[in-house]
């Protein structure tokens, strides 16, 4: 069994508001990129992945990520997060709906092929699972089997809210690399001890503080 992918990706110069107190406005965009593209390239290479569609109207983000792989689904609604999700998984299951889907954070810039796969085949498991972030409040993975709608309810606090909407929480350990996504400067410190991709490992140099 092989999943498809939806990563949603608002356009960069947007992104990663909160890491105001690591990086400047400047410097911002690029990590955000460079977070998606370890991301995508990452996933891409775990063998439980047969597709990754990214869902941003960001015409370089689109580039570089068509370049390595990742379908690019425009972002149509244009409405947040959830609603990119929605879009995003309609247009994917429009063309395939047989197969099992997951929406995945694009900020995972640590991710293990070998972890995300068994994060997968334990959400395999169960008709709609999701992954808690590292602070445990949050969602990094959220999948639903075939025919089976996401009903994506990302945001704050997100795992009550998954929960609560009938998805199994998937408790795993030596997961980390697929919970461990960035929002704050401290995200970025615990996602560079795991080991960050090559696009963040470049990404970050003029950040002395790190």
């Amino acid at each position: 069994m092989r999943w498809t992918l939806v990563i949603p990706l608002k356009a960069l110069a947007r992104a990663k508001s909160r890491l105001s107190d690591t990086a400047s406005d400047g410097l911002r965009p690029g990590l955000a990129l460079a977070f998606a593209q370890d991301t995508v390239a990452a996933a891409l290479a775990c063998p439980a992945v047969g597709d990754v569609a990214v869902v941003t109207d960001d015409p370089l983000a689109g580039r570089e990520l068509t370049a390595l792989g990742a379908r690019i689904v425009p972002d149509e609604p244009g409405g947040g997060l959830n609603a990119a999700l929605r879009h995003g998984s309609a247009v994917v299951r429009s063309r395939g709906p047989r197969g099992p889907l997951a929406a995945l954070n694009a900020d995972l810039p640590a991710l293990r092929p070998p972890e995300l796969a068994r994060v997968l085949a334990a959400a395999a498991e169960f008709p709609r699972a999701f992954l808690p972030d590292a602070a445990g409040i949050g969602t990094t993975l959220l999948a639903a089997s075939a025919g089976l709608e996401l009903l994506p309810a990302f945001g704050a606090d997100s795992r009550a809210r998954h929960r609560a909407s009938g998805a199994a929480e998937l408790l795993l350990d030596a997961v980390d690399s697929v919970r461990q996504d960035v929002d704050t400067g401290e995200d970025l410190r615990a996602a560079l001890l795991l080991g960050v991709g090559p696009h963040t490992t470049q990404a970050v140099k003029p950040l002395n503080a790190l």
